[in-house]
């Protein structure tokens, strides 16, 4: 029988840091129910001590959950492991996950501390975390880049101490596939009670060998994988999640384990995270990019044609992949609605399906076909689109190519329904777009720095809704807004007025 692989998903902690991935308290959540449903082990929530928004998350997520476990990161510090189990404890299975630097390089120059003393603070903290719960797991952070035999005495000691998972990670993606295979190999060769615990491994990709070092891994007998949907995350972003799940899957030969993953909901789970960072997937991401099951050479296609195993290793069923069938129409009801939220993963009451009723009768007015994708950007605009403090209205936009530069007005709305002020303003811009940003402004009294902004289609054609996401910068805080739209110059109104409403919460949450 083939070895258990459990999946530890940091897609809402680690993945949240690659810029421009924030997400806020309810997108978590409908992530996180996400990912359960997609079969992970393990959902690492969040660093509950970096910030009030930040507990609450965990607190929301582990509430939110049933079947997963639920983690929270905490530094090797008493304080840090109390307000870690504070967040996590009101799940079904929580989970304190502590680390410690154990490379030379971090202890000398960011702890500032000795090996003995490094070996003391893991077994006292990992001993505290043993106090509220037997699931504990304890990480050396920059493990790549640590002395082996020292990696040996931090692994024995924390084990000794409780940690039931000790994870070895390769924190900067320094290492390649056939070092960190004998790293793995040494580690449960040489350490005496490596049996009482899971080793794990998390891999960056600073050089792109992420997925290969953690495969490496795995050959080796770590048997928990860190990673991320998309493989989002700090820097170049970690292993991803659906990478790794199906290089272990079809080559089950090779591997011999096994993951809980339902492979079906892979692919949905890559365009449910898409839609709620504002990132579309590459067109050559490996696995549910669009080009991932198109063949364009006439070989090939012949190939394909003949027997789709010439030149198709995996079906895009197998991840869940189908074809952009049309879903709803202008003529389609409320219970077709309600049952494709179903389908797309959606739970949604009575007024929130009636908002998503006129949402998707409004844009099949607009455009000829609606898909899938159509209805789970208007989930996300019309549905969960949070309480904003600014409201837009209206708005009008003048574009021309003569002496007359353009120019938009905008009507917004501010404060609370029912008790709202009512702005107008309109100003002139370099283009259309600036000038919808410049009344925004105007009216808002922030004139904040542009630092992204991006246009994607949802879907295929001329009509397909846009999909803006912009990240702004305003005295020494930072915000990304996304929103989708059938006009690209609306959309673009609705995603800055997003991130500033987003800025105003992180500001009061400072």
């Amino acid at each position: 029988m083939a070895d258990r692989v459990y999946v530890f998903d940091t897609t809402l902690r680690d993945g949240e840091q690659s810029p421009g991935a924030t997400m806020n308290q309810d997108e978590k959540i409908r992530m996180a129910q996400q990912l359960e449903t997609l079969g992970v082990d393990v959902i690492e929530a969040g660093f509950p001590i970096a910030s009030q928004g930040d507990f609450e998350a965990v607190q929301a997520i582990a509430r939110a959950v049933d079947t997963v476990q639920v983690a929270g990161l905490c530094r090797a510090v008493v304080g840090d492991i109390d307000r870690c189990w504070e967040a996590v404890k009101d799940a079904k299975n929580p989970r304190i996950h502590t680390f410690l630097a154990t490379s030379e390089i971090h202890m000398k120059h960011k702890l500032g501390k000795t090996a003995d003393e490094v070996i003391v603070m893991i077994d006292k903290a990992v001993r505290h975390a043993k106090q509220y719960t037997d699931n504990v797991e304890f990480s050396a952070e920059d493990a790549s880049r640590s002395d082996w035999d020292f990696l040996v005495k931090v692994t024995e000691v924390a084990i000794e101490a409780g940690a039931t998972v000790v994870n070895i990670p390769d924190t900067v993606g320094y290492t390649q596939p056939f070092e960190y295979y004998d790293l793995i190999k040494y580690l449960k060769d040489n350490v005496k009670n490596m049996n009482d615990a899971i080793l794990s491994v998390h891999c960056h990709n600073d050089l792109g060998s992420a997925v290969a070092n953690t495969l490496a891994a795995v050959k080796a007998g770590a048997r928990q994988v860190e990673c991320t949907v998309l493989g989002i995350g700090e820097r170049a972003g970690n292993a991803a999640l659906e990478d790794l799940v199906m290089a272990i899957n079809t080559r089950k030969e090779l591997y011999d384990v096994e993951t809980n993953i339902k492979t079906e909901q892979l692919y949905p789970s890559c365009r449910r995270l898409s839609q709620i960072i504002g990132m579309p997937i590459p067109p050559n991401k490996a696995i549910v990019g669009a080009n991932a099951f198109a063949h364009e050479s006439g070989i090939h296609q012949d190939g394909v044609i003949k027997n789709r195993l010439t030149y198709e290793i995996m079906t895009p069923d197998s991840i869940g992949r189908t074809s952009n069938d049309i879903v709803i129409g202008k003529h389609s009801g409320s219970h077709a609605v309600k049952n494709k939220a179903k389908e797309l993963g959606y739970t949604l009451d009575d007024e929130q399906i009636q908002v998503l009723f006129k949402a998707v009768k409004d844009l099949a007015d607009k455009k000829e076909q609606v898909f899938d994708e159509d209805v789970e950007a208007l989930i996300l605009e019309s549905v969960y689109r949070r309480k904003d403090r600014f409201r837009l209205i209206d708005m009008s936009v003048f574009s021309g190519t003569g002496d007359v530069p353009p120019h938009a007005a905008a009507v917004m709305e501010f404060g609370a329904k029912g008790e709202a002020e009512v702005k107008r303003n309109s100003s002139f811009g370099e283009g259309s777009i600036d000038a919808v940003f410049q009344s925004i402004y105007s009216m808002v009294g922030v004139a904040p720095k542009l630092e992204v902004y991006t246009v994607n289609a949802v879907t295929e054609g001329s009509d397909a809704l846009a999909s803006v996401a912009v990240r702004i910068a305003h005295d020494g805080t930072k915000s990304v807004g996304r929103a989708n739209d059938a006009d690209v110059v609306k959309a673009s109104a609705l995603a800055m007025i997003n991130a500033l409403n987003r800025m105003e919460k992180a500001k009061e949450e400072r």
